[in-house]
């Protein structure tokens, strides 16, 4: 909503078609390392801070359970939700990556998401708390830093 700081008041603002399950939007190609969230708004904050890191929005926490890895990935961190259905994605992906050899990293938010952590708190908070969470070897390759 452009006029206050909160998301657009529509009756159904969620949709989609098509065959969701273990897809995802993806923004940027697979490799090695990828992050992986709920929602697009959740991926797009995380972006702002790891702008060269690819990452999947999975549309739903039971999506984001089931996304599929690309052969590519070695490690996947996390971007959960701070709710029940996040915690219970989190915990799956976190099985399913490890019994097939990626190690998975989660980050987790100050608030609810990473786009209330955005909105609220502002970016240098969310690139503080991004920074204290991922490897030491990505934080030079996909990490923003302040101006």
């Amino acid at each position: 909503d452009p006029r206050r700081r909160e998301k657009a008041p529509l009756d159904t603002p969620r949709r989609a078609m098509g065959d969701l399950l273990g897809n995802a939007v993806r923004f940027g190609i697979g490799g090695e390392v990828m992050a992986a969230g709920e929602g697009i708004e959740t991926v797009l904050s995380a972006r702002q801070v790891l702008p060269d890191m690819p990452m999947m929005a999975a549309l739903s926490a039971a999506h984001l359970a089931a996304i599929l890895f690309p052969d590519t990935l070695r490690r996947l961190y996390i971007l959960r939700d701070d709710d029940p259905a996040g915690d219970s994605a989190r915990d799956t992906l976190v099985e399913r990556a490890n019994a097939v050899g990626i190690e998975a990293i989660v980050i987790s938010p100050q608030l609810g998401d990473f786009n209330e952590d955005l909105r609220t708190l502002g970016i240098d908070a969310l690139r503080s708390q991004t920074r204290m969470q991922i490897g030491s070897q990505d934080v030079a390759r996909f990490m923003a830093m302040a101006a």
